[in-house]
């Protein structure tokens, strides 16, 4: 069923994901040109443990020889030309989560997040001023904070085929209204499945973002909020109807108020599930994806998309590719 998504033949080969991605992350190589450095402790630190590996500043491609749960006494800091891959193993990270703070070329892949504790504790924080980034076939539910946050000027990044649960501010792009360099935020999200969270699916402050088949079910507030370009995505109420919001602020640097801008193109709602009303377009605000890169994989809205996405997104049970 995986094979019915994007990315298909990424697993015919260990190293067959770098560079792969669709959208603003698809330059992302992780840690391609790098050796294999594999985790044989669940241990949070020390000789063979993923923080050692994460650590080291040449290009390395992380897999894992064990299944279990890494507790994380203190934010994992990844630096740059990295990839975590958790294909052939069930690793699962709790504690904390991890920090990509000023770097680039970063893949993680196939790995769990649960149950993060404490102030602006997120499942993976991306700030600032990072890079060329791809967060796939992830599953992430109960942090304090966000799940995936993304600021501080970080951009150029794909989130894919990932399974968001059992959480309140699930995704947040763009810190705040003072941080105006935000505006260069890139972000694409697709084939994606928000199940029962309660708000920010995204929530966009500043920054580019395409949605493109994502499932997203049962919020709790709305789901999408901000500067976004929606295609073909499915919203499926619950109790609350509304599907996009827009929150009014004023940039550090604006003598106005204002808020997001939202195009929604091809989209599904169902359970009464409001669609986008807004008809009132401004230029300054408006994006294609096009603009920016050429193709990417997209079908119609449709039950049938619904239904894989359910079974296919988020973590896998999948073998480790040879290398």
């Amino acid at each position: 069923m995986v094979s019915l998504l994007p990315y298909g033949d990424v697993d015919s080969t260990l190293r067959a994901m770098a560079g792969r991605a669709e959208g603003f992350g698809r330059h992302s190589i992780g840690g391609l040109h790098g050796s294999l450095y594999i985790v044989t402790t669940l241990a949070d630190d020390g000789p063979g443990s993923l923080r050692d590996g994460c650590r080291r500043t040449e290009p390395l491609w992380i897999v894992f020889e064990i299944s279990g749960t890494i507790h994380l006494s203190s934010y994992l800091s990844v630096s740059s030309y990295k990839t975590i891959d958790g294909r052939g193993q069930r690793i699962k990270f709790t504690g904390k989560g991890l920090r990509l703070k000023e770097c680039e070329h970063i893949i993680i892949c196939n790995l769990e997040f649960e149950g993060g504790r404490g102030h602006d504790v997120d499942g993976i924080q991306i700030k600032p001023n990072s890079k060329h980034i791809w967060i796939d076939r992830c599953s992430l539910r109960d942090y304090d904070d966000g799940l995936i946050d993304i600021t501080r000027q970080s951009t150029d990044i794909t989130i894919s085929r990932c399974y968001f649960a059992q959480h309140d501010k699930t995704m947040l792009i763009g810190a705040d209204p003072s941080h105006v360099g935000d505006r260069c935020i890139r972000v694409t999200i697709h084939h994606c499945f928000f199940d029962g969270t309660r708000q920010r699916h995204p929530r966009v402050r500043f920054g580019k973002v395409h949605l493109y088949n994502n499932y997203t079910r049962n919020w709790g507030i709305y789901a999408v909020c901000g500067s976004v370009e929606s295609q073909c995505n499915i919203y499926e109420a619950g109790a609350k109807k509304k599907t996009f919001e827009f929150y009014t602020e004023k940039a550090a640097d604006k003598e106005e108020q204002k808020s997001g801008f939202i195009i929604s193109e091809g989209d599904m709602f169902l359970n009464g599930a409001q669609p986008l009303l807004l008809t009132e377009y401004r230029d300054e605000s408006m994006f294609h994806p096009s603009e920016y890169y050429p193709t990417w994989t997209m079908e119609a809205a449709a039950h049938s998309l619904r239904d894989i996405l359910q079974l296919c997104t988020g973590w896998q049970s999948i073998c480790r590719p040879v290398d």
